[in-house]
C-alpha cells in the first residue's frame, strides 16, 4: 500500500486549566484534546471543543528544527535536519506526540500533516498562534487524497542503521517507500547487507543515501529541489495531478530565498498555496515534455504546489 496524503489534521493537545480558556480563543485555537481527568471542567468552556485525548502507546517525536552543526549523518558540513519523516513513514499506523514550544508548534503541525500522521501537538502559549495559524491554513487545503509518489523501494530490517538511512534519504529529498523483500517495483530496490549494500558500507549513512542517489541517477528522480539543505519536499501524484509539499526545517528561525523544484511529467496547470503569504507566485515556470520547473521566491515554514495535466481556464 502506498501512503496517502493524510486528510486529518494534527490535533492540539492542552493539559492545562480550563481557566486558559480565553488564551486558547484568543490565539484562534477552538478545538482540543484534553486528558480525560480534565473532561468535565473543559466541556464547560465557552467557544472551546473538547475531546479526550488518549495518550497511550503514543510515539513521542522530536521538535522539527535544523542543527548547523557538522552533520552527524556524515562528516560534512552540511546542516543536520531533525526530522520525524522516517519515523512516521516506519510506523504508518501509529498516533505520534510532538512536544514543541513557540513557532516550532507550526512546523510540527506541518511536518504531521505532509508525512500523512494522526499526531497530536502540544505546546507552550507561545506557540499557540503559530499553531492555530497553520491548522488554518491545512484546513484550507484542497482535499488530496493522493497516493505518495516513490522511486526506491526500501527494505526496512527495522535496525538503528536502517533507520539513519532512511532519515537521509529524506533529507536528500529521495522519495522510497518501505516494501517486502520481494518488492521490485521500485525504480530501484535499497535491501542493507545485499551485494550492492554492503552491509559494513551501510554503517554510513551518508554512504548509503549517496550509493541510492547514484544507482537512481538524477535523470530519473520524480522530484528534486535546487537552492536549500534545510528544505524537505514530498510528491504525491495519480490521475494527472500531482501536489508538492515542500516544508522549510528551519521555518521558525529563518525563510529560504529562491528554491527551485522540477518534477518529471509535464503539468501546464499549477496552484500554489503558502503558509503566511497569500500572495505569493510562482516564477520561471516551464512545463516541458519530460519534466516541469518552477521557483518559489521565498518559503518560511510550508508551501503546497498543486500540479495538473490540463491548465484551467
Amino acid at each position: 500500500m502506498l501512503l496517502l496524503l493524510a486528510a486529518a489534521l494534527p490535533s492540539v493537545l492542552w493539559d492545562a486549566p480550563a481557566d486558559t480558556a480565553p488564551a486558547l480563543r484568543e490565539a484562534g485555537i477552538t478545538r482540543i484534546s484534553v486528558p480525560p481527568a480534565r473532561m468535565g471542567a473543559w466541556q464547560k468552556a465557552e467557544g472551546i471543543s473538547v475531546t479526550a485525548a488518549n495518550l497511550e502507546g503514543a510515539v513521542k517525536l522530536d521538535a522539527p528544527s535544523v542543527d548547523y552543526r557538522i552533520n552527524r549523518g556524515g562528516a560534512t558540513s552540511a546542516p543536520w535536519l531533525n526530522s520525524n519523516g522516517w519515523t512516521i513513514l516506519r510506523q504508518p499506523h501509529a498516533r505520534f506526540l510532538y512536544d514543541v514550544k513557540g513557532p516550532q508548534a507550526a512546523l510540527a503541525a506541518a511536518e504531521a500533516f505532509t508525512f500523512g500522521a494522526e499526531a497530536m501537538v502540544r505546546t507552550d502559549a507561545a506557540g499557540l498562534k503559530p499553531l492555530a495559524a497553520m491548522l488554518e491554513f491545512l484546513h484550507s487545503l484542497p482535499e488530496a487524497d493522493l497516493p505518495s509518489v516513490s522511486d526506491i523501494g526500501f527494505v526496512d530490517d527495522g535496525t538503528d542503521v536502517a533507520g539513519e538511512v532512511m532519515n537521509m534519504m529524506i533529507r536528500d529529498n529521495l522519495l522510497f517507500r518501505i516494501v517486502a523483500p520481494s518488492d521490485r517495483s521500485g525504480k530501484v530496490t535499497v535491501r542493507l547487507g545485499s551485494p550492492e549494500y554492503p552491509a559494513a558500507d551501510a554503517q554510513d549513512p551518508t554512504w548509503a543515501a549517496h550509493e541510492v542517489r547514484a544507482r537512481l541517477t538524477d535523470d530519473r528522480r520524480s522530484l528534486r529541489v535546487y537552492g536549500s539543505q534545510v528544505v524537505v519536499a514530498r510528491l504525491y501524484g495519480a490521475g494527472g495531478r500531482v501536489r508538492v509539499a515542500l516544508l522549510n526545517y528551519a521555518g521558525a528561525e529563518r525563510k529560504v530565498n529562491g528554491i527551485r523544484v522540477r518534477v518529471l511529467g509535464q503539468f501546464p496547470g499549477h496552484k500554489l498555496a503558502v503558509a503566511g503569504d497569500p500572495n505569493a507566485e510562482l516564477t520561471d515556470y516551464a512545463a516541458d515534455a519530460d519534466a516541469t520547473e518552477f521557483t518559489l521566491p521565498e518559503l518560511k515554514t510550508y508551501a503546497v504546489i498543486d500540479l495538473q495535466k490540463e491548465s484551467k481556464r
